[in-house]
């Protein structure tokens, strides 16, 4: 794989500044393999860029790095947080750009690598300057989203800030729940703390884009969920159960290993729902990474 952007890591190689090596692309597409290759071909570290292997909890359904993977090249951003910690993508940003001061101390080249697409432009471009909610006002969106359901949330955002709700995943909790936070806790608009402003960094960032054809793209999708199920993913829902009422969890393959665990759905039904959503949400990485014309693209085949 690597011959093909052989000329683009012999510019890294060769170039004065500091380096930040951004691999990406949909879940399922052999970023892992090739993450490993690159931080030994430059003796480096990676850091991790996938929004729930930061949960030490959820090893098996994030398809964290195993321990012989984090014996061969050292990794950061995994395994740090508990599923009750409250995080974001602009703590992931203060705390990568503060791992990355220390680390190009050491390395000219480190990699970031995984599929949480936020976390990634919040490294890459930088995030919004959004007031940190405080405890008594997610408490309380939590707790209306658990006793209301979502819709009553939507209505009200589009109430109070109608320009975001015009863009917004109406059917995601998460970007729901923290616009109304915002608005709550600032008496202003989420939309207003929303200026897309790019952050200039003090080093190169050179992305390379994974890609396969749609059809072993899903295969290896299906095949690895698959496996996930024959590595102990059962139990590890079951352990995270009690919690399952978290952000941290609302997330596929712990969602539908729920639905079983509960009696609802056959184990295969459960698996067949993983795959799907793993290969809806496949697909809207995609969509996210092809606005994005810095990205060198690569085909993967075989």
């Amino acid at each position: 794989m690597t011959t093909a952007i052989e000329p683009l890591l012999a510019e890294v190689a060769a170039e004065s500044r500091p380096v930040l090596l951004v691999l990406l692309g949909p879940t399922g597409v052999g970023k892992t393999a090739l993450s490993l290759e690159l931080a030994e071909r430059f003796r480096t570290s990676i850091i991790s860029a996938d929004s729930r292997q930061l949960y030490a909890d959820l090893p098996i359904g994030t398809a964290a790095p195993t321990p012989d993977q984090l014996a061969r090249v050292p990794h950061h951003m995994v395994g740090t947080l508990q599923l009750t910690d409250y995080y974001s993508a602009a703590r992931y940003e203060e705390e990568v750009m503060q791992l990355l001061n220390a680390l190009f101390q050491q390395h000219h080249v480190v990699i970031l690598t995984g599929g949480s697409m936020m976390y990634i432009d919040a490294v890459c471009k930088g995030i919004d300057d959004i007031p940190t909610v405080d405890d008594v006002t997610r408490r309380t969106l939590l707790e209306r989203y658990e006793q209301e359901g979502l819709d009553p949330l939507v209505a009200e955002l589009r109430l109070l800030d109608p320009d975001y709700y015009q863009v917004v995943d109406l059917k995601n909790p998460k970007r729901i729940i923290h616009a109304l936070e915002i608005c709550y806790m600032t008496g202003r608009t989420y939309t207003s703390f929303r200026t897309n402003a790019v952050k200039q960094r003090p080093f190169r960032i050179v992305k390379i884009g994974l890609r396969r054809q749609r059809e072993e793209l899903y295969d290896r999708i299906n095949h690895r969920v698959v496996q996930m199920v024959h590595d102990g993913l059962i139990d590890e829902a079951r352990r995270v159960m009690p919690y399952r009422h978290l952000n941290s969890l609302n997330t596929v393959g712990y969602k539908e290993m729920f639905q079983y665990l509960d009696g609802h759905w056959t184990l295969d039904e459960a698996i067949a729902k993983i795959q799907q959503n793993s290969r809806i949400y496949s697909r809207k990485q995609m969509t996210w990474f092809k606005r994005d014309s810095e990205i060198h693209w690569v085909d993967v085949e075989g």
